[in-house]
């Protein structure tokens, strides 16, 4: 395991271990839940987003494995502060990374999400790295509930 893939492990295992943004708001605009049941992770994911589009909080809350539980966290930190737009493509950019290789040239721009630029190695686990991301686009677009399996 070479340095980058070391750091990118300890990245994981510390948002995955002591998650930011977790727990569920007292307020919150958006919302709908994400379901993997071939893993069992099973996330709610929460957004506050003002009337210009800008989302003012993020968290989410639930359980599953470490690779989910790590990428909610990591994402929950990125969405702060963005519009509406921004998020869709920086799930864009997230989702291109987790499954093409090709596409992991541009890792680099997306911070320490770019500790998940190797899972497209395993493709079991990209639905653990991705279910919070289609719960939050489909919190955008007003849909309830995100599966793995749609």
């Amino acid at each position: 395991m070479n340095a980058s893939e070391e750091l990118y492990q300890e990245v994981i295992l510390d948002h995955s271990r002591h998650p930011r943004r977790y727990g569920c708001p007292l307020e919150h605009t958006h919302c709908a839940a994400g379901k993997n049941p071939l893993c069992g992770d099973e996330y709610q994911v929460y957004l506050t987003i003002d009337e210009e589009g800008i989302v003012r909080d993020a968290s989410f809350e639930g359980a599953g494995c470490a690779i989910s539980k790590a990428s909610a966290s990591l994402m929950m930190e990125q969405l702060i502060g963005k519009h509406e737009e921004e998020i869709r493509e920086l799930f864009e950019a997230f989702h291109a990374m987790v499954t093409d290789p090709d596409a992991q040239k541009k890792a680099d721009s997306l911070g320490k999400l770019a500790a998940f630029s190797g899972i497209w190695k395993y493709p079991s686990r990209v639905k653990c790295a991705i279910l919070c991301w289609h719960a939050v686009r489909n919190a955008l677009d007003g849909h309830a509930v995100a599966t793995t399996e749609a």
